[in-house]
């Protein structure tokens, strides 16, 4: 076990993973300071409580000489590694960690790692319910709510941690290999962040860099970058297990008209059927496909699966059923962030679909929203500051009207008002949230307020 005390250690950032980190560090005796370049007055109230119990808080930027005298320094995924002082610091020889990587230093049992442009949080919580409800310890954390590092004292040598592991996370791990790794897809997304989309598509592709013949990669028959994928295990003698919604595979899950099939060395069997799944959406058979996939590989039986995917009805903001309002259906699809994932999700639905699209822009393409859009929206509602982006992509292209809103709260209100019993009115934003929201969860709080204001009033208007 590594020994930290009375070792020199930096964490920079001072996000959920950041604060953990340092609680983490300083219950192990390390000298720790936590470094964010925002001020002091801006930073979470759990910080307080890190300094009283004797961390030092650098606030207001990041020192030079902070990180060049440092033993390690443990970045946030919030933070870009290129930054100057880290670059400074790693041509100096300090060596820098991630926070999941501190966390696989010390985790005890079998790790599961979800990564994908879309579809992680889904994929990582029905991994865990899988695992949970046929009979394994089980404990899920990551990039989905609770920072791997918190999970150490409560992991066991019999258990299993399915962490959902971000682009940020995976770029700066050094050592990090799990018993199971799944890449759902890969498409542009975070080109802000990453410059460019092979930068992003090689961090993601760092969760296989240290596969051997112990490890299990789970990848999408179906996406572009798999073959580099597999070409990556292949070196390593890694074993894959393939899935597919759209054909057939040698060795692995795919589903075959309405049933689910796993097929193993040239012998199949019948898993469940289509209508085992709460959750509608191509996207949502991948998700289950690869989280069957691991329920296997671990261990859990076929029947305690199905029960479980009958059960399991998603997660908030991830194509949510909202209500219905006069016949009209509303689904919050906030966590839609990127191209990829709204247009998975408007090819959920049929003809007579109302989509508000728009937000912050990550660099974005959004063209490919036309063909999506072209055979099923009844109208588009634009808002945010990507609006004239998307209706210049969107131009010549759609028949049907696209507006501009100044809120979500308009663009919901004028959609219910043209929106005819029968249809459906879905916020897939394509977008970040945080020109006008806090995060995509306060995005789609607000959008579902505003639904159930509808029905409220629908309701005092009823004879």
């Amino acid at each position: 076990m590594l020994e930290y005390a009375g070792r020199n250690i930096v964490v920079v950032g001072a996000g959920l993973s950041g604060v953990e980190a340092a609680r983490f560090l300083l219950s192990r005796g390390a000298r720790v300071t936590l470094s964010d370049s925002r001020p002091l007055d801006k930073l979470p109230a759990a910080v307080a409580a890190l300094r009283e119990r004797g961390a030092t808080i650098e606030a207001g930027g990041h020192g030079i000489e902070t990180f060049l005298g440092a033993d390690e320094i443990v970045v946030s995924p919030g933070v870009p590694i290129t930054i100057e002082p880290l670059w400074q610091a790693r041509q100096a020889g300090v060596s820098l960690i991630g926070e999941i990587e501190l966390a696989f230093r010390h985790l005890r049992g079998r790790i599961v790692a979800v990564t994908g442009s879309n579809g992680k949080s889904t994929t990582t919580t029905l991994i865990g319910r899988l695992l949970a409800e046929g009979g394994l310890p089980t404990q899920v954390g990551g990039n989905i709510g609770v920072a791997a590092v918190a999970l150490v004292e409560t992991s066991r040598d019999d258990g299993w941690t399915v962490l959902e592991c971000s682009s940020f996370q995976l770029e700066s791990v050094v050592a990090f290999r799990p018993r199971i790794g799944v890449l759902l897809n890969i498409t542009p997304d975070h080109l802000d962040r990453h410059g460019t989309l092979e930068n992003y598509i090689v961090a993601k592709l760092n969760l296989f860099r240290r596969f051997d013949g112990e490890t299990l990669a789970v990848l999408n028959a179906d996406d572009p970058t798999t073959p580099r994928a597999l070409d990556l295990l292949a070196a390593r003698g890694a074993p894959v297990a393939l899935f597919s919604s759209l054909r057939e595979v040698d060795e692995g899950l795919f589903a075959r008209g309405d049933d689910i099939i796993c097929r193993a060395r040239d012998a199949e069997r019948l898993l469940c059927r289509r209508a085992d799944l709460a959750l509608p959406g191509r996207h949502n058979l991948e998700n289950a496909l690869a989280s069957l996939a691991v329920a296997l590989a671990a261990g859990v039986g076929p029947e305690d699966a199905r029960a479980t995917l009958r059960r399991f009805s998603g997660l908030e903001h991830r194509l949510e059923f909202v209500a219905e309002v006069g016949g009209v259906r509303y689904f919050n699809d906030s966590k839609a962030t990127n191209v990829a994932a709204a247009q998975v999700a408007i090819e959920a639905f049929p003809a007579g679909l109302h989509v508000i699209l728009g937000g912050l822009d990550k660099g974005s393409d959004f063209a490919p929203l036309a063909a999506a859009l072209a055979p099923r929206a009844a109208s588009v509602a634009l808002i945010g500051k990507s609006a004239e982006k998307i209706a210049a992509a969107l131009a010549g292209r759609l028949a049907q009207p696209v507006t501009r809103h100044d809120s979500l709260e308009a663009a919901t209100r004028a959609l219910a008002a043209r929106a005819a019993p029968g249809d459906t009115i879905l916020l897939a934003p394509a977008c970040a949230s945080f020109d006008m929201f806090d995060n995509f969860e306060h995005r789609g709080r607000v959008f579902k307020a505003v639904v159930k204001g509808l029905t409220s009033r629908a309701r005092s208007e009823a004879p």
